[in-house]
């Protein structure tokens, strides 16, 4: 029997973000639609937000 290919360490170690399963390409980097609107969900409710500069302070009369 011929042997497989092996992947790059990179292809073989792509996991889901959101539940460690391995990721599926049509919904990469997620295993599933689910997982891929799970991860929206956290966007748009907030619960991942990224830091920016904070704002200048209006009100220091």
């Amino acid at each position: 029997m011929p042997a497989e290919p092996k992947q790059p360490a990179a292809a073989r170690a792509k996991r889901c973000p959101i539940c460690g399963k391995p990721a599926v390409e049509a919904s990469r980097p997620f295993c599933s639609e689910r997982c891929r609107d799970v991860d929206l969900n956290r966007w748009l409710s907030g619960s991942y937000a990224i830091p920016g500069a904070p704002e200048p302070d209006d009100d220091a009369d």
